[in-house]
């Protein structure tokens, strides 16, 4: 008898153990996964290691090249307006984006003299009962040579791209908004 409890215990307790193991190793890779901030001296070192690999060698002879140096001028022009968020006019110079661009729907302006591309991000497939994609709808009314007031949370740059790209967040046209993006759901 005392065999037969032996033998059904035993096994229980090897399973009581194994759950118990696996709580510990699945609480462990949580904690693992939570980022850390860096400090600034830990992200000047990730940098330095990241510019000594082939895209950071090839993004630093891009910078310092005419075609980084004009893209940095321009992202400089229109630093003070993006961090403030504040009204940039442009004239709309082209309704496409360079060729071989993947950066979504978009369209070519002219801010303070210099060119940039106006980037709203992919177009969703979405369509209403009309069969129209409603976020970009009046932005595909747009002409070339239409003046537009733009204001954006962020401009980048790329060694892709001989232009700067603004985010586009707000445009307006006639004093009459044309396009504002959502805000994000869940979170900032």
């Amino acid at each position: 008898m005392k065999k037969i409890i032996y033998a059904l215990i035993l096994p229980l307790v090897v399973v009581i153990g194994l759950v118990f193991a696996n709580h510990e190793i699945k609480n462990e890779t949580s904690k693992k996964s939570i980022p850390k901030h860096l400090s600034a001296a830990e992200r000047k070192a990730v940098l330095k290691k990241w510019e000594a690999t082939p895209d950071g060698i090839m993004y630093k002879k891009w910078e310092a090249s005419p075609a980084g140096k004009k893209v940095h001028a321009g992202t400089a022009k229109i630093r003070k307006s993006i961090r403030d968020y504040t009204n940039m006019e442009g004239v709309v110079t082209s309704l496409s984006l360079p060729p071989g661009s993947r950066l979504g729907f978009g369209v070519m302006v002219r801010i303070n003299g210099d060119d940039y591309i106006l980037a709203f991000g992919p177009e969703k497939s979405g369509k209403n009962v009309l069969n129209f994609n409603n976020e970009f709808e009046q932005l595909h009314s747009l002409k070339v040579n239409d003046k537009i007031i733009i204001r954006s949370h962020s401009v980048s740059q790329a060694p892709k791209y001989s232009y700067p790209i603004v985010a586009g967040d707000y445009v307006e046209r006639d004093s009459k908004i044309i396009y504002k993006r959502a805000p994000r759901k869940g979170g900032c």
